[in-house]
């Protein structure tokens, strides 16, 4: 199980025509009932952040912290891209948002792919309705949003931990360009505790710090990593250093 092992998450993948051949690329990770609730992320320190990333940033600021899902896609990074990228990223939340009945502000974006070309919103728009209908809490859903994520990975990234009482699973990409602070990857993990965002958002970078910015592969930055965290609260409090552990 992966990112719907947790309590309180749904997940799904298609494919939207992004990716030439039909393969999976658009993916979605919703809190179950669709509402918001707490939300962390840690993302590049890239100065040439790509518009998605510009983006989820602005919409946490904007919520208090606060969101009730993440949108993926994959085969185009949406970066270097300009005001056009920033209006796609945006079209991609307000999508997303309309189909699942929140604010836009209230869904968080990722992408992973190719540098400079611009997003296929359009594409994004017409299959979000689908990809909104068709989501699951079952592992298979979560199973599709792990592979519709991946570019050059050669498998599905999943993971599912326990801690004292709560659960967390994750899903994650990357197979290159991988140096300290996460570069070329994409990550969102999903908890069950209930947790403040202040807390998530400690408990997240506490986490990634011994994980993901501990890695080296060939010592190239990205523009575009992310890793989300959501906070369900079923599964009722946990403290900072045992979510800092499972996450």
């Amino acid at each position: 199980m992966s990112v719907t092992a947790a309590g309180g998450f749904s997940a799904a993948g298609t494919s939207c025509g992004i990716k030439i051949g039909g393969s999976p690329d658009l993916a979605l990770v919703a809190a179950e009932p669709v509402a918001p609730v707490a939300a962390a992320a840690v993302f590049t320190t890239n100065r040439a952040a790509a518009a998605p990333v510009v983006t989820s940033r602005a919409n946490l600021l904007a919520t208090g912290g606060r969101a009730a899902a993440v949108v993926l896609n994959s085969g185009c990074a949406n970066a270097a891209t300009g005001a056009a990228g920033l209006d796609a990223a945006r079209r991609t939340c307000a999508a997303a948002g309309a189909a699942l009945g929140v604010r836009a502000e209230e869904v968080l974006v990722c992408s992973t792919g190719l540098i400079g070309p611009q997003l296929a919103v359009d594409r994004i728009e017409r299959a979000m309705p689908g990809l909104v209908a068709g989501r699951g809490s079952d592992p298979a859903s979560g199973g599709a949003a792990a592979r519709a994520i991946m570019t050059t990975d050669t498998r599905q990234k999943q993971a599912v931990a326990g801690g004292d009482g709560f659960t967390a699973g994750g899903m994650a990409k990357g197979a290159g360009m991988i140096a300290p602070n996460m570069a070329t990857m994409l990550a969102v993990i999903t908890t069950d505790a209930a947790v403040s965002p202040e807390v998530l958002h400690a408990a997240l970078r506490a986490a990634v710090s011994d994980t993901f910015n501990a890695l080296t592969v060939d010592g190239c930055t990205s523009t575009n990593d992310s890793v989300i965290a959501l906070a369900s609260g079923l599964a009722g409090p946990a403290s900072e250093d045992d979510l800092a552990v499972v996450l």
